[in-house]
């Protein structure tokens, strides 16, 4: 009795704990379900994806990508249905007819979590994998569980079942560095979603369990294996025929050939080619746009990249500095870079920043500053032609010092005489010419027009400026030449032409931009001068190199043949070189622009012009082309082609004036009369007085000599 007592007085108490203690669990389940599905209503909605920025070449064929996860949206039409077959077969067969929880499957999954003493298999829904990648973390936990349950139903509730398969399509991971099935399909088969097939489709719903393990470029044996596993629950659900299973299980699975191959719908995203003009487009969109849209917003970039040209540029510059380093170890760091723009819409087509972006990211093309040597010179001559000079014009007095800050300034070259034509100074790249014309017309002037051509740097007011001393992109530089190559209007250069966002509104319209800068007879003026720089100047590389189009042009270089440069062009495409190390020091010895840069501009100019025509400028209506008699500097006349040099005719009374014979010489160096463009109206009408026999000859001679006659004796 005393013992039943007892046990009931422990009993009781137990009793009353136990009871306590589920009353609470219940009441903390029942808090926890609640607040759950709180959580499930504010969870359960599809939110936007983050997606892929595809970039487009300027054909319009998707080239390079920028993105945070690899991903292109599309709407469910525009996935293939064997996409979707494939799919229901192996992850949720009865997708369509449950309401986010499928009971058959978690009964089945139940049961094998409780052989196992643990959870080995989820029976998860495509609405609940959903839920689970967008919106949970992947641990495997009873609590994960269910609020993956809650969300999954209130998403069933909210959204229609092609709106769900839609999502999970653009959201899953297929490995390889590929969210959705579209930048899936792309990168795998270099084919959109919608044009995949049987053992494409298969193979892509396969990967869906386990893409890192199972990715096919990686594991190909366990691809396969899963691919055939696809087909066959297709098969057996009766989504294909025996015969197509048999079919495809014949069918190959992509290595990393196919995978990283080029076809023009392949999600382009790795690769060493144009990553300075990558870097470059990704910079100016970032300052559109921000960093996040630009690697989360699935904008659509036409960019006016050309994958031919720039692969042609590189090996351009790679080839030149390995031939230029066999030479010269010193140079085995040496850089090189090129920007090659369209001459009539500024796109740029090809634009290499080093020769190893790798190694080094620094764009020399874009953000290195270096002296331009004699390539300013064109702009110094242009601004020249813009103030009435003409390319016939006499610049003189070319050894007299220049008063400068530090002294008297005389700067030194290679072929300096006291005087010549602007034509032939600019020809030999005469520093003491340009310096000269740089007193006559200003530093101001020049600096003028300097930004009219689009020089944005800061230029120095000095007279060596003239030499081309003030740094400056080639970019920038580049740019100017745009106006000789363009009848004086600028073509601003641009990366990209338009951006779209995911849906296909165009967001942002990048449209040509011009600029007359120059007048249209200073332009032709300037190029007819520069195109004597490459026939019979500093640039005669260009020819030897087996470039034959007709192109202008000019080579610079820096003091010590530190910089090293050449900017060319046709009429359609002009293209900028430099070469250099990145602390100034001697490229080679005796580098010049025309021994170091012009190699490399004809190597990528003749890719860049294949097949083009020849083609050159028609004369403006504001010039004229002027036969010249050298002898008097006045237009010549029809008895100037003959080189005679006249005598002074004799006063003498023991001469006989009538006795005159014409004089044979032996031809000149230099013809008497040379032919040279001029505005229209700048040269007199007075033509050389020696065409004309001042004594009546009839023979009408520019050159006489007196044929004297003995005297007679008295």
């Amino acid at each position: 009795m005393q013992l039943r007592r007892a046990f009931i007085g422990v009993a009781i108490p137990l009793l009353a704990v136990g009871l306590f203690t589920a009353a609470a669990q219940v009441w903390f389940f029942t808090r926890t379900i609640a607040v759950e599905l709180d959580e499930a209503i504010e969870l359960a909605h599809l939110d936007a994806r983050s997606q892929a920025t595809i970039v487009f070449d300027r054909h319009g064929r998707p080239a390079f990508s920028y993105f945070v996860e690899q991903r292109i949206d599309v709407p469910l039409e525009r996935v293939s249905p064997r996409m979707v077959e494939a799919l229901l077969a192996v992850e949720d067969r009865r997708f369509f007819r449950h309401r986010g929880l499928d009971p058959v499957r978690i009964v089945a999954a139940a049961w094998r979590n409780l052989e196992a003493g643990r959870i080995v298999e989820g029976g998860s829904t495509l609405t609940q994998q959903l839920v689970r990648v967008a919106r949970l973390s992947p641990e495997r936990t009873f609590e994960r569980k269910i609020r993956e349950a809650m969300i999954a139903a209130r998403l069933e509730q909210r959204y229609s079942k092609t709106e769900i398969l839609e999502a999970y399509l653009n959201t899953v991971y297929f490995g390889e560095g590929y969210y959705g099935v579209e930048a899936a399909s792309r990168g795998y088969f270099g084919k959109s979603a919608a044009d995949l097939d049987v053992p494409e489709a298969a193979l892509l719903a396969a990967l869906v369990r386990a893409p890192s393990l199972d990715a096919p470029c990686t594991a190909p044996d366990r691809a396969r294996a899963r691919r055939d596993l696809v087909l066959r629950l297709m098969r057996d659900q009766g989504r294909i025929t025996d015969a197509e299973m048999r079919r495809a299980f014949g069918s190959g699975i992509p290595d990393e050939s196919h995978r990283t191959s080029r076809s023009e719908l392949t999600l382009v995203s790795g690769g060493t080619t144009g990553l300075y003009f990558r870097e470059e487009l990704r910079r100016q969109l970032v300052e559109q746009f921000g960093n996040d849209r630009v690697l989360r917003g699935g904008l659509r970039v036409y960019s006016t990249y050309d994958p031919e040209l720039q692969d042609a540029a590189e090996a351009a510059i790679t080839t030149r500095i390995a031939q230029i380093a066999k030479r010269r170890r010193a140079a085995q760091d040496l850089q090189g870079s090129l920007v090659s723009i369209d001459v009539r819409t500024g796109d740029v087509l090809a634009l290499v920043g080093g020769r190893d972006f790798a190694a080094s990211p620094f764009n020399r093309a874009t953000q290195a500053r270096r002296q331009a040597g004699s390539t300013f010179k064109p702009i110094l001559y242009a601004a020249a032609l813009e103030r009435g000079y003409a390319p016939a014009t006499m610049l003189s007095g070319l050894d007299a010092p220049i008063d400068a800050i530090g002294g008297p300034w005389l700067p030194d070259g290679e072929h300096e005489q006291p005087e010549f034509t602007m034509r032939r100074a600019l020809k030999i790249s005469s520093n003491r010419a340009a310096a000269q014309l740089m007193q006559q017309i200003g530093a101001g002037t020049t600096i003028y027009y300097a930004r009219r051509l689009g020089i944005e740097s800061p230029l120095p007011v000095v007279p060596s400026l003239a030499l081309g001393t003030g740094d400056v992109t080639l970019l920038e530089l580049t740019g100017a030449y745009t106006a000789f190559a363009n009848r004086g209007k600028t073509s601003r250069p641009r990366l990209f032409t338009r951006v779209e966002d995911s849906s296909g509104t165009t967001i942002l319209h990048n449209p040509e931009r011009h600029a007359q800068a120059i007048s249209e007879a200073t332009a032709f003026m300037l190029s007819s001068m520069l195109a004597d720089v490459v026939s019979s100047g500093t640039a005669t590389g260009v020819r030897a190199a087996g470039f034959t189009l007709p192109v202008a042009g000019k080579t610079g270089t820096t003091d010590d043949y530190a910089d090293a440069w050449f900017v060319g062009y046709t009429p359609s495409v002009v293209t900028g070189v430099w070469f250099g190390l990145d602390t100034p020091a001697p490229i080679m010895a005796r580098g010049f622009g025309g021994t170091v840069a012009v190699p490399a501009w004809a190597s990528f100019m003749k890719v860049a012009t294949r097949g083009a025509k020849p083609e050159w400028y028609d004369m403006p209506a504001g010039v004229e082309k002027i036969a010249m008699c050298r002898l008097s500097g006045h237009r010549a006349t029809a008895a100037c082609r003959y080189h005679y040099m006249p005598a002074p005719l004799p006063m003498l009374s023991d001469v006989a004036p009538a006795a005159y014979v014409t004089a044979q010489s032996l031809p000149p160096s230099e013809p008497p009369v040379h032919e040279d463009i001029f505005p229209v109206g700048t040269v007199s009408s007075e033509t050389c007085a020696y065409g004309t026999d001042r004594r009546g000859d009839p023979a009408g001679t520019a050159g006489l000599i007196m044929k004297q006659r003995p005297r007679q004796a008295p």
